[in-house]
């Protein structure tokens, strides 16, 4: 159970940009991992999401969706700057709340709040981005991540059936994302939003 005392101590993305820009400036990320590794990988996701919030345009099908919303939900997201997936992930994120006046998204630091993590485990992992979909009273109704899940699928075969190293892995994912440009996600918070009867309740 997430509670609206969590919610609300969530980073808006603004101030969740602003933080790991910061931490970024004095050769830290966020979490307690501040190795050479994980601030290079906070580096790249920073490009990562300049890129993404200057050049994201969603499908007018999903704007329509984002703008019929006809009650106030609150999307509370599990990131840390250091993850590549949240990178690519949560620029879309943002973009389709800020598409809908009835969306207030909520950003959580993962190694802060693992009380909230660990009841959204992936295979028993701390997997993130973690999309927790909650509706005005904090009950749940929905979630995704922590990444699409076709390219979650190849990760799971690759690292299984396959034995990818980390690496091999990495440059997978990546050109993944390259080559999809956020039409999964699209595809896939579509699919969530169709579920919420309440938010697309066309009565007056």
């Amino acid at each position: 159970m997430i509670t609206k005392e969590q919610f609300e101590s969530g980073y808006t993305y603004l101030e969740y940009r602003n933080l790991v820009d910061k931490k970024l400036a004095k050769g830290e990320t966020t979490g307690p991992k501040n190795s050479e590794e994980y601030v290079q990988h906070t580096k790249m996701n920073v490009h990562r999401m300049n890129r993404w919030d200057k050049s994201i345009e969603l499908s007018s099908d999903l704007k329509q969706k984002l703008e019929s919303l006809k009650c106030p939900v609150n999307w509370l997201v599990l990131s840390e700057g250091w993850c590549g997936d949240a990178s690519q992930n949560l620029p879309f994120l943002n973009k389709m709340a800020e598409s809908s006046p009835n969306i207030q998204l909520r950003i959580l630091l993962r190694d802060q709040n693992l009380d909230v993590m660990d009841q959204y485990l992936t295979n028993g992992g701390q997997a993130i981005p973690k999309l927790v979909v909650l509706d005005s009273t904090m009950n749940e109704i929905g979630t995704w991540g922590p990444r699409p899940s076709e390219i979650q699928e190849m990760v799971r075969v690759g690292k299984y059936e396959k034995g990818m190293n980390s690496e091999e892995i990495g440059i997978m994912v990546q050109k993944w994302y390259a080559k999809d440009k956020g039409k999964t996600i699209e595809n896939e918070m579509l699919e969530i939003i169709a579920n919420l009867d309440c938010v697309l309740d066309e009565r007056p």
